[in-house]
Order: C-alpha cells, then sequence, then structure tokens
C-alpha cells in the first residue's frame, strides 16, 4: 500500500483470459492488508466463482449487496473503508445509479477509497477488435482505456497458455495457439502502460501528429474508433472525432440515431475532442477542416464507390486523397455494411400525399400553359421550357428528390401525348423525338436536383446561421447581466431559444448548498412537476457533488427525464443546468453549443462572485478608513472639552472657598457648553453610524414646517444668544412628508454650523417656500462665507473648511455629511450657495404634503 492521497490509489489486476486466478489474487492480497490493521472489506465477488476462491472470503467484511451480483455503492460510501475489493470492473449495474461498475470506481476513489479489482484484455476498448478476431467473438462488456491508464498499480496474472488450458473443461478448453495470442496482447498493453509511465509519456501530446476520424450512425463507425485510438496512443498524438451533418442526418431512423450517440461516448471515453460542421459534401468537409486544424492522418471505414453521372466509381478515400494529397489517409476494413440498407430503402420509397398533390398540381398547370403555347402557334422548345420551370417550381414546394424526378418523367409523358404527332398518343413520328425526350428528362431531372440541393444547403446555412446568433447572444446578455439572477434567466432564456425544451437551474447558495430548482419551461410548454422528482434532484446533487454529466443519455442516472451538466468554473461546479432532452437526446453540435454556452455562463457567474467578493472588500476597507477616520478625529477633538471639563471640576473642587461668585458661574457656564458639544458630538456619530449600517427607518408623516423649526430653535446652544437668529416662513400652511426628529437635527445641525462659523452678533435666518411638489427650507448668514473650492467637498464625511471657527474647536466634520444623508433619505437634495453681500446660504428641499380639503357645507374633512 501506497502513501495516502487526496484521492483513492487503484490496483487492477489483470489477465489475458477468464480463470487466470485474477479473483483469488485480489483477496489473497486484501487478507495480507487487513493483517497489517488496514480497514479493508469486500465490495462484491461473482457469487458463480470456484468454491475455492470464494472460501478466501471467510473472515473478511462484506458489503451487503443490492440484491444477488449487484454492488451496493451508496452502502460502500457510507461505510468508507480504506481499502475495498471489487471483482469485474467491465461489469453492467443493474439497480445503481451507474450503468457500469468501473463508473462506481471511479465515484469511490474520488471520496479517497482505496480499490482493488480485476479485468481482461479483451475488455479494453481499444483491444476488443483484436481480441475478437482472435477469438472469433467481442467481448460481452468493455471498459475505457482511460480505467486501465489510471490505475496506480497492475498487476499482471500470467499463467502458462498450457497450464490455463488443462483446467477448462475438455469441451470448453479455448485452443493454446488463441491464449498465446491473448497473452501477447495481454503483456504488450501492460508493458505499454508501464513505459509510459515511467518515461513519462502521454502526459504531453506530441504535437507533429493529429489523428482525425469521421463519426456516423454506421454500424463499421465503433471499429474505425477503436483503431484510431490505438493510433493516437502509440504516436502519442491529438484525437478529434469530426460530426459531419448533413442535410439527411434528421431523417435517420432512431436505430442509426443510438448508434451515432454510443459512438459519440465511444469516441468522447476514448480520448477524442468533438467537433462539428455542416455540409453535404463529405469529403470536402473533412478535408477542409483537416486542413484548418492541423490534421497529419484521417482514419475512415471501408465504403463502396457511389456512381453518379460524373464520377463512375469514386469511394471516399479517393475524393480525400484528391482533395489533400498531403493527408495520409487510413482505410479500416469491416464486414458490416457502411449505411444500413433499410434506411436507404426508407428514404427512397417515403411517399407525401400533401407533396404529391403539389406535384400533380404544378404539372397540370403546366400542361395547360403548353396547351395556350400550342394553340398560339408557339414552338415545342417553349412548351419544353415550361415543364423544366414546373420541375423546379415542383423542386421547391416539395420536401424530396423523389418529387422532382416523377415530375421530370411525367412531363416527358405528357409532352408527348399532348404535343407530339400522332397527339393523344404514346407515339411519335419524328425519329428524333426520342432524343428530345431524353434531353429534356435529364435537363428536368438534373434541375431538380440542383434545387433540392440549394435548398438542402439554404436550410443548413440558416440553422447554422441562428445556433451561432444564440451563441452570440448569449456571450452579449451574460456580459450585461448584473447578479447571478439576471445571469440565470439569461442563459435559461438562450437554452430555451436553442433547443426549444424546457430548461430547470439549480443555483449554489453561499453556504455551497446547491437550492431548489428555477423552471423555465419552453414555450407552449408547461412546468412538469416530475422534472423535479426525488430521482432527479438526486441527479442534480451528485453532478454538483463531482462536476460531472448525468442523467438521460448518459450512464450514470440513464432512468431521469433530465440530461444534467455542471455549470463549471476553475475549480468546482458553480450551479447544474438540468436539459428536458426527450427520448432522442441532443445532436452532437447542439451539445457542443450548450456546453460552450454553460461554460460561458460559469465565466459569468465567476466573475460576478469575484466582483461580490470586491465589493465586500471595498466595503470593509471603506468601514475601516471610516473606523480610523473616527478614532483619529476623536482623539484629537474629544481631547480638548474633556480636559476643559476635568480642569474647571478640578478648579472648582480645589478652590470652591476662594473664587467668587461670577468665576464659579464662569467656570458651570464652560463645563456646560462642553458637555452639550460632546452631547452634540456624539449624537451626530451615532446617526451617521446608523445611516453608514442601514439601520434607520424613516417614521414618514405629515409634519407643518413651522413646528420642525420652532422645535429646532429650540434646542439650540447657549450661543444662540450671540446671534440674531429669525425665521420667514411663506404664508400659508406649509406641510412636508418627513421624519421629524431627523429634519429637527438637520435644521439644528445647519443653525449651528452657521454659527459656528460666523462672529457674535451676525444674522442667521431660516426661510421656506413652496416649489412645485417640494418645500425648500434655507438656513443663511451675513458671516464670512465658504471658499469655492470647500463647497464641492463640504458634504464629505470628515471635511472640515479651513475657515475660522468662533469657538476655536476643529470639529469632526459630520454634521453636513449627516445633513446630506437624512435629506437624500427623504427624497430631497442639499446644497449651498454664496449669500449676497456675503455670507452661504444651505438649502435643502423636502417633498410637499398637500392640506386636506374642508366640505363647505358641514366643515367635513373630505
Amino acid at each position: 500500500m501506497g502513501p495516502k492521497t487526496a484521492n483513492g490509489r487503484l490496483t487492477l489486476y489483470f489477465s489475458y483470459v477468464d480463470g487466470a486466478g485474477k479473483t483469488s489474487a485480489m483477496l489473497q492480497a486484501l487478507r495480507e492488508e487487513c493483517l497489517r490493521g488496514v480497514d479493508g472489506v469486500v465490495g462484491m465477488v461473482d457469487p458463480k466463482s470456484p468454491a475455492k476462491t470464494l472460501a478466501l472470503l471467510e473472515g473478511l467484511e462484506q458489503i451487503p449487496p443490492i440484491h444477488p451480483g449487484e454492488f451496493d455503492l451508496d452502502a460502500a460510501l457510507r461505510r468508507k473503508p480504506q481499502l475495498l475489493a471489487l471483482d469485474d470492473l467491465a461489469h453492467p449495474n443493474q439497480g445503481s445509479r451507474h450503468r457500469r461498475r468501473y463508473q462506481d470506481v471511479e465515484e469511490l476513489l474520488k471520496a479517497g477509497i482505496d480499490v482493488y479489482t480485476t479485468a481482461n484484455v479483451g475488455e479494453i476498448e481499444s483491444l476488443s477488435d483484436l481480441v475478437q478476431s482472435v477469438t472469433g467473438k467481442p467481448a460481452e462488456y468493455r471498459l475505457p482505456d482511460r480505467m486501465f491508464d489510471r490505475a496506480d498499480r497492475v498487476e499482471l496474472i500470467d499463467p502458462e497458455p498450457q497450464t490455463l488450458a488443462d483446467r477448462f473443461p475438455p469441451w470448453g478448453a479455448p485452443p493454446v495457439a488463441q491464449l498465446d495470442a491473448l497473452r501477447q496482447m495481454a503483456l504488450r498493453r501492460a508493458a505499454d502502460r508501464l513505459s509510459r509511465r515511467s518515461s513519462g509519456r502521454g502526459k504531453v501530446p506530441y504535437g507533429g501528429e493529429h489523428i482525425l476520424i469521421c463519426l456516423s450512425g454506421a454500424p463499421s463507425n465503433a471499429k474505425v474508433i477503436r483503431t484510431a485510438a490505438r493510433m493516437a496512443d502509440a504516436f502519442h498524438s491529438e484525437f478529434t472525432a469530426l460530426y459531419v451533418e448533413s442535410p439527411t442526418a434528421q431523417d435517420m431512423d432512431e436505430k442509426s440515431l443510438g448508434r451515432l450517440r454510443e459512438n459519440i461516448r465511444l469516441a468522447e471515453d476514448s480520448g477524442a475532442q468533438i467537433a462539428t460542421v455542416y455540409g453535404d459534401d463529405l469529403a470536402l468537409q473533412i478535408s477542409e477542416y483537416a486542413k484548418a486544424g492541423g490534421v497529419t492522418k484521417v482514419v475512415i471505414g471501408r465504403s463502396g464507390g457511389r456512381r453518379t453521372l460524373v464520377h463512375p466509381q469514386r469511394n471516399l478515400a479517393d475524393q480525400l486523397m484528391e482533395l489533400s494529397p498531403n493527408l495520409d489517409v487510413y482505410i479500416i476494413p469491416d464486414s458490416q455494411p457502411t449505411v444500413p440498407p433499410h434506411r436507404a430503402a426508407r428514404e427512397k420509397f417515403r411517399v407525401s400525399l400533401p407533396d404529391l398533390f403539389k406535384t400533380a398540381a404544378v404539372v397540370a398547370f403546366c400542361s395547360m400553359v403548353g396547351l395556350f403555347f400550342h394553340g398560339a402557334g408557339l414552338g415545342d422548345a417553349n412548351i419544353i421550357t415550361v415543364y423544366i420551370l414546373g420541375v423546379l417550381i415542383t423542386s421547391l414546394l416539395t420536401s424530396g428528390r423523389m418529387y422532382g424526378g416523377l415530375a421530370s418523367l411525367v412531363s416527358v409523358v405528357l409532352f408527348n401525348y399532348l404535343f407530339t404527332q400522332p397527339r393523344f398518343t404514346f407515339r411519335a413520328y419524328d425519329a428524333g423525338y426520342p432524343v428530345t425526350f431524353l434531353i429534356m428528362f435529364a435537363a428536368s431531372f438534373i434541375t431538380s436536383t440542383l434545387t433540392m440541393r440549394v435548398k438542402d444547403q439554404t436550410r443548413m446555412a440558416v440553422q447554422k446561421a441562428y445556433r451561432t446568433q444564440v451563441l452570440l447572444e448569449t456571450s452579449q446578455k451574460l456580459q450585461q447581466a448584473e447578479g447571478a439572477g439576471e445571469i440565470f434567466s439569461a442563459i435559461a432564456g438562450q437554452l430555451v431559444k436553442l433547443l426549444d425544451c424546457t430548461v430547470l437551474l439549480y443555483p449554489v447558495d453561499k453556504a455551497g448548498e446547491l437550492c431548489a430548482p428555477i423552471a423555465y419551461p419552453a414555450p407552449g410548454q408547461e412546468d412538469d412537476p416530475a422534472y423535479q422528482a426525488e430521482q432527479e434532484q438526486k441527479a442534480a446533487q451528485w453532478v454538483y457533488q463531482n462536476n460531472k454529466h448525468a442523467g438521460a443519455t448518459t450512464n450514470t442516472f440513464p432512468d431521469a427525464r433530465c440530461l444534467y451538466l455542471a455549470v463549471r468554473g476553475r475549480k468546482k461546479a458553480l450551479a447544474v443546468a438540468a436539459i428536458a432532452v426527450g427520448p432522442h437526446g441532443l445532436g452532437a453540435f447542439e451539445k457542443s453549443l450548450l456546453i460552450a454556452m454553460l461554460g460561458e455562463c460559469g465565466l459569468a457567474l465567476e466573475k460576478n462572485a469575484l466582483d461580490e467578493a470586491k465589493q465586500e472588500v471595498e466595503i470593509k476597507a471603506s468601514q475601516e478608513a471610516l473606523r480610523a477616520n473616527l478614532l483619529r478625529s476623536i482623539s484629537h477633538d474629544l481631547r480638548t472639552p474633556l480636559t476643559s471639563i476635568s480642569g474647571n471640576a478640578g478648579v472648582l473642587m480645589g478652590n470652591s472657598s476662594v473664587l467668587d461668585e461670577e468665576k464659579k458661574q464662569q467656570l458651570y457656564t464652560d463645563i456646560y457648553d462642553d458637555s452639550i458639544w460632546l452631547i452634540n458630538l456624539v449624537e451626530n456619530l451615532l446617526s451617521v453610524t446608523r445611516i453608514e449600517n442601514g439601520t434607520v427607518s424613516l417614521s414618514m408623516a405629515p409634519e407643518l414646517l413651522e413646528d420642525l423649526v420652532g422645535e429646532a430653535l429650540s434646542h439650540l446652544s447657549r450661543r444662540a444668544q450671540d446671534h440674531e437668529i429669525a425665521s420667514r416662513l411663506e404664508e400659508g400652511l406649509l406641510l412636508v412628508d418627513c421624519d421629524a426628529r431627523l429634519i429637527i437635527q438637520v435644521l439644528v445641525n445647519l443653525v449651528d454650523n452657521a454659527m459656528k462659523y460666523t462672529p457674535p452678533g451676525s444674522h442667521i435666518e431660516i426661510s421656506a417656500r413652496e416649489e412645485g411638489a417640494m418645500i425648500r427650507v434655507e438656513v443663511a448668514d451675513d458671516g464670512p462665507g465658504i471658499p469655492d473650492e470647500a463647497k464641492t467637498k463640504l458634504f464629505e464625511m470628515f471635511y472640515t473648511a479651513g475657515n475660522h471657527r468662533g469657538d476655536g474647536r476643529r470639529g469632526l466634520g459630520l454634521g453636513l455629511s449627516l445633513c446630506q444623508s437624512i435629506v437624500m433619505a427623504h427624497g430631497g437634495s442639499i446644497e449651498v450657495r454664496d449669500n449676497q453681500p456675503h455670507g452661504a446660504v444651505f438649502s435643502f428641499t423636502l417633498p410637499a404634503t398637500k392640506m386636506p380639503e374642508l366640505s363647505k357645507a358641514n366643515g367635513e374633512v373630505l
């Protein structure tokens, strides 16, 4: 046992055939580890194993199966031993969330559990074709090459072929030559893995080679993928699987679509990058992609020649070598047909009654026009042109190639019947008419074929442009979205637009837990509660925890109604998207677009998280700056009044008997003034703190402005008697909608500020007037005024103007900032301007409240 890592370690007991002793060697190793003190259990061993093998289970703890022969993954994860032995890595599951046992092993390893398991060489995906060529039958179940390559240790169980053959019953013993060939494959595969791991090769692909295969629904395509995977492994090259979506792709039968999905999954498991292009010329699309992508080798299956008028016998390999002479083309022979014959027959003989009616109507109309031309004395060439035009129109109106060909044939027959001598018969006297008929048919048929091709290409171009537009719109909308809610709405809308199916998004809260899904039904569809069933939510939770895909059309939770994909960030899943794909799944290109769009969504969510984190940092920095400024200001400005209070109190306490009454009153007055200054300072500090924290709740009510001004004047400090303070309010009742306590504090601060910065004897006036829907209140003084450079900063927190204060104190610079916060919270504004001929005017606005009208009849309020 090696040192523990974040993930568990995988030990693979590997051989070339069943019965070699892999399970016995695995159980014996587990017993030895348990004797050393390792917490080891048995996950599952085939109950049909030989009695000698099953005897090794005695004394070992076993995980109870779900049902006979089936491993209980959840029970093993709950038990979480240090080491678990699990037989038959390629085994198919029944009743588990994964279809294959190797997926169970991957989850166990991710949970930090070491795993012992077994496998045969014939079960390795890339070698299954070679094994089949030796044994004559394919392996029943296979596992991807990555599982073999990721093993931390491979124990090769290698008995002699003759010894192994003797173990089998006489009627079931494989030939020794066959066993020897399988043994050579196993030795070569194990040696190749060891060589790569020791040299470090395979971790960085060699840039000189790039292998390309073409995906299809043909039965032979799987062999092409496996062969190309072995070549990519041998060359340590890049590996791309290209799917060319042709106009006939939508006409594929269910069986071909199923094979295509399986081949795409096989290519992904084999390490290929999936790419999709549009076009009806397969050779041209492969050639162009190979040139753009730097492909050096193309692997294709055997394909029969296709007879055409221009090229009697040309297969795909010939076309590729002509289009790309420098490209290495490898042809993989296979005995299976490349195109299922039933599909071609189905396409050939598909009949649509509306299209037949359109074809008949167009041909009949052309015949009537021809009869008119014939009666007018126009020549046969004009009539033939009309029929060719009719074939062209038929091709445009119908959806299959057969209707254009049918229109061509019927047009020739009708032309012969209606316009050649003898008329209204199918005979022709002129020896040149058969040539005319042949040319007419060929021209009509070629016209029909070209028209259908143009229609297909146009449809594909429109579809591609639409999907590209959706992708570009997604990027733009995600860039403009603010907040996770808008990001989810934007990506869901684009996914519904692209796929035309219901989409559910599972957000993640700040605690890192998956939240309930948000459903976005497609137009015309309703939110199906089955999409949020317990099994569906389990699939979503698993995808979030493992950052992988699951659900419909996958091997994990395959019975789910939706396809679940992780919205991935750089390190973890940020959300989960559920796509109600239906039984047919997604096309290769649609899935590529879907993954790209979810990648864009992941980037947007990460950017939003970074912005929120940055905003929190800025808020904390602002709070730290506020705290530092408060401490700095308090340490300076509180020292003077506190020192004065303590000093005056000390004088009174120690020299009370020698002080006259006038001196005592002066000391009492100084103590009182300093105390009032401290009270006002603390009140401003508390108000600023409440406003900055957002804890101020306004108690709005209609208030008479005259009462507010009177209440504010009664709260002024003793220094008010040194100034002439007057109020001049507009006639009539001025009602404002406000929090009386806070507006009184604004008035007190503005008047107190005027008293502090003006000399004794100056005039201070409070006035108010109605301005539309607002009431403007002004506090004017005739002091020295405020410099222009200070006006723009006057309402900033901790800013104090440089002019001389009447009391000599510097001040914290909180009063005007507090006034601005209170006024703005009421929906008003505050400003300062010069008073003429000198001084300053502070003015602010508050929402006006109309007086209720009284009924003239009885004086009641209306």
